[in-house]
């Protein structure tokens, strides 16, 4: 029986996900996180078809995946299909109009959360990755869960767990290692693991 998140034993709907993953030759992963607050960075997303492994691991696993978006979305009734796939409204102007404050405000908040984030940031190549994830997880002081879709070995999910020390090439060499070997839908839009750096004439403390 696959893993589920710490303290929530299967379900129907659990059972039901596990099972049509499995149908659909997926096997699930859930390193067992250190703590009950985490970023995810999900990698590689090439394809739209990486969205049907993903959001049925989250019920397989009963994990809190949520993920962030602006306050305005929500508004209804396109406010209840976004909450209902796990989005949580943010509002920048609580944190002075700065994008990561405010989402590590929220971070602060939740009991628990598996706050996901595809840091390519769209699924053409990218030569490198956003960063705000990475800072998200700094100021908030939680670790980056490495979570995969693998297409070569079919295993999507939390492969380790990366704690950020604020050496952010170090802190992306780890993450790097997590994830090699790991194949995308569409290996050719699949860029390095590297971080995005600031313009040269970018303000200073400007995140990626």
């Amino acid at each position: 029986m696959s893993v589920t998140w710490p303290d929530r034993p299967h379900t129907l709907k659990s059972r039901v996900g596990l099972t049509v993953l499995r149908l659909m030759g997926w096997t699930p992963l859930l390193a067992a996180p250190p703590t009950r607050k985490f970023v995810a960075c999900v990698a590689p997303h090439t394809s739209n078809s990486d969205f049907w492994p993903g959001i049925v691991w989250a019920w397989a696993t009963r994990s809190p995946v949520k993920f962030v978006a602006k306050h305005s979305l929500f508004r209804f009734p396109v406010g209840l299909f976004m909450r209902a796939v796990g989005g949580v409204p943010v509002d920048r102007r609580r944190a002075g109009g700065n994008f990561v404050d405010a989402v590590v405000d929220m971070i602060g908040r939740q009991g628990e959360i598996m706050l996901v984030v595809a840091p390519e940031g769209k699924r053409e190549y990218t030569p490198a990755w956003k960063t705000g994830f990475y800072y998200m997880a700094l100021e908030a002081g939680v670790p980056i869960g490495v979570t995969v879709l693998d297409w070569g070995k079919k295993q999507v999910g939390v492969v380790g767990y990366v704690d950020v020390t604020g050496d952010i090439e170090a802190d992306f060499a780890h993450i790097r290692a997590l994830m090699r070997g790991v194949q995308a839908h569409t290996p050719e839009n699949f860029g390095p693991i590297v971080p995005r750096v600031a313009q040269p004439d970018a303000p200073s403390g400007t995140r990626g």
